[in-house]
């Protein structure tokens, strides 16, 4: 379990990470998600003593992390798949991890199997792919067979079946009950990995729930249906008290009223139906909703280019 009570991070004026408190529970993978400067990157680091705070604290199953015992046997992390060194090979370079925190040289030779770089043990680092590197900062993490594991953008660089053997392994991690910690951009990968989201904007705490209450707290939910004999069905729904927003072609969307509720009504009074189908909102239309006053850079593509970059924008 990670512990975060009323952490701040300040650097001269700037407030990157401001009074933020949260607990990350066992048991479930939980999403940390925010805009590019809400300090995402910065509270990790403190989670991994990288960088101090301001005021406030963060534990790790109780402890100050600069106090843990072999900490990679009770957190792993993947924050910079880069941080290695591109002279030793991966075999290497997990070693010396081992060997600092007391970890057996078998282990090496497992976790290298699990995240399928085992054919290329030998080979420098220097020379591996976005997504070997990735998968070796993976492997880094599982090392210590930690009950915590934290990755910061873990399918970067992965191809299609690096994507879906990732997000499996969170899933099977959590199932094991170990704290699962991840951040990303990718909103579409969240939606299907996390049960649990974090989520901040400037340095502050915006929302800590389940996937599901999230989505339907930050967007709208309705049924959309579509009929050949649309005045019929508003006639029918309106006095039923339900409320209908038409939008055209013979569709309508049904705010607070249930599917189930609606097909009923419909067939009582004989209308026919061509679609009758719940419509809610993606995770990331909820983000957009719930961020939108936390963005710290706005891109602006209506204007012509002279107006967004200034006159002399051709000028070399």
């Amino acid at each position: 379990m990670i512990e975060l009570e009323g952490l701040t991070k300040r650097y001269g004026e700037k407030v990157a990470v401001n009074d933020l408190t949260c607990t990350v529970r066992p048991g479930i993978v939980t999403g940390f998600l925010g805009p590019n400067g809400a300090g995402k990157s910065t509270t990790m680091r403190m989670m991994l003593g990288l960088d101090r705070p301001s005021a406030g604290d963060v534990r790790i199953d109780g402890q100050h992390y600069d106090r843990l015992k072999d900490p990679l046997k009770c957190i792993g992390a993947l924050l910079d798949a880069k941080a290695m060194h591109g002279g030793r090979s991966a075999f290497n370079h997990l070693l010396c991890l081992a060997q600092s925190n007391g970890i057996p040289r078998s282990r090496v030779h497992e976790v290298l199997d699990t995240v399928g770089l085992t054919a290329v043990a030998k080979k420098k680092a220097k020379g591996f792919s976005l997504g070997m590197g990735q998968r070796l900062g993976i492997a880094g993490a599982l090392l210590g067979d930690p009950r915590i594991l934290m990755f910061d953008e873990p399918v970067n660089g992965l191809d299609p079946e690096g994507i879906h053997w990732i997000r499996n392994l969170m899933k099977s991690l959590a199932a094991q009950g170990r704290t699962v910690f991840v951040s990303s951009h990718l909103m579409s990968e969240m939606a299907l990995t996390a049960d649990h989201l974090v989520v901040i904007g400037q340095g502050r705490l915006l929302a800590d729930t389940s996937m599901a209450d999230f989505i339907a707290q930050n967007s709208r939910s309705y049924v959309r249906v579509r009929t050949p004999q649309r005045e019929r069905l508003l006639d029918v729904l309106h006095g039923a008290g339900i409320t209908v927003v038409e939008t055209g072609n013979g569709t309508l969307e049904v705010d607070g009223g249930k599917p189930e509720r609606i097909g009923e009504l419909a067939a009582q009074h004989q209308v026919v139906l061509h679609e009758l189908s719940p419509q809610r909102a993606s995770l990331e239309e909820a983000f957009m909703q719930l961020t939108a006053e936390s963005v710290e850079y706005h891109a602006h593509t209506d204007a012509p280019p002279e107006q967004r970059w200034g006159d002399d924008w051709t000028r070399s």
